[in-house]
């Protein structure tokens, strides 16, 4: 079993951050281990509150990880709410060099709070893409980190484009935001990879970012490629929102072992 480690906050819900990743870790067969980042007070209908953990406390965190568990085969990043928390992520894992980093360039919630303070975007793409092997943003994450609109695929392409020029070994433009189908973009460097699905109608789609990008962390752990990790990703959370949980007053989380209860027995269709 591949040990996979998230670097995010952490979700009172359990819907999103370092509870979607666990989460998601175990379905893929590894894991799980955190580092937790802030500790946010929130449920499906929002982002309420949020209080950072210490840089020093966050080092200790990833240090206590990496000096004893020495085969940690990929890494998700997640919620870094401020640059010195940035700052502290970056410097560890140019200390211990993982094999296989995902960053989910997370910064305002669903309900519009900033889970990423707007003076330290400019840390995130200086200090923490350029150590990225894939980086997940989707739609208006990516017009934050270009700067330019993006409305269409061909948008997503040229967003692609610019951030890869920013240091990230691929990027995956997410296109949930779009308004037909859910078209995604993979690019390389060189190639585009478009992946296409069904949108579902529901409303419960809290923590697909965090979940997809924690799919695509754990298929790498588990030796797949880039293209087969992100499709294999692509298709788990298409699954996880079309079974998705009407949990709470507001925004439902997808549902991370559909398979797995499936497979149990414990789901009847």
């Amino acid at each position: 079993m591949k040990n996979v480690l998230t670097i995010a906050g952490s979700d009172t819900c359990g819907g999103a951050g370092i509870q979607a990743d666990i989460k998601t870790f175990s379905a893929h067969g590894t894991y799980a281990m955190s580092v937790i980042t802030a500790v946010t007070v929130q449920n499906t209908q929002g982002v309420f509150g949020c209080q950072d953990i210490s840089p020093e406390i966050i080092s200790g965190q990833i240090d206590a990880i990496f000096t004893d568990v020495f085969d940690v085969s990929a890494v998700k990043i997640g919620m870094v709410s401020k640059i010195e928390t940035i700052n502290a992520i970056a410097d560890k894992l140019i200390e211990y060099k993982p094999k296989n980093i995902v960053v989910d360039p997370v910064m305002i919630s669903k309900s519009g709070f900033d889970l990423l303070v707007p003076e330290a975007k400019s840390t995130l793409i200086n200090r923490l893409i350029p150590l990225t092997t894939v980086l997940t943003p989707n739609l208006p994450e990516a017009e934050a980190i270009t700067g330019m609109k993006i409305e269409t695929v061909e948008q997503m392409k040229e967003a692609a484009i610019k951030i890869y020029e920013m240091g990230t070994k691929c990027v995956f433009v997410k296109g949930g935001h779009l308004e037909n189908d859910a078209t995604d973009i993979l690019y390389d460097g060189e190639t585009f990879l478009v992946l296409n699905s069904k949108r579902y109608e529901t409303k419960n789609t809290h923590g697909t970012g965090c979940t997809i990008s924690s799919a695509i962390a754990a298929n790498l752990a588990n030796g797949l490629d880039i293209q087969t990790s992100v499709t294999n990703a692509k298709e788990y959370i298409s699954t996880a929102i079309e079974h998705s949980f009407s949990i709470g007053k507001g925004v439902g989380p997808t549902n991370h072992f559909y398979s797995l209860y499936k497979k149990a027995g414990l789901i009847n269709e």
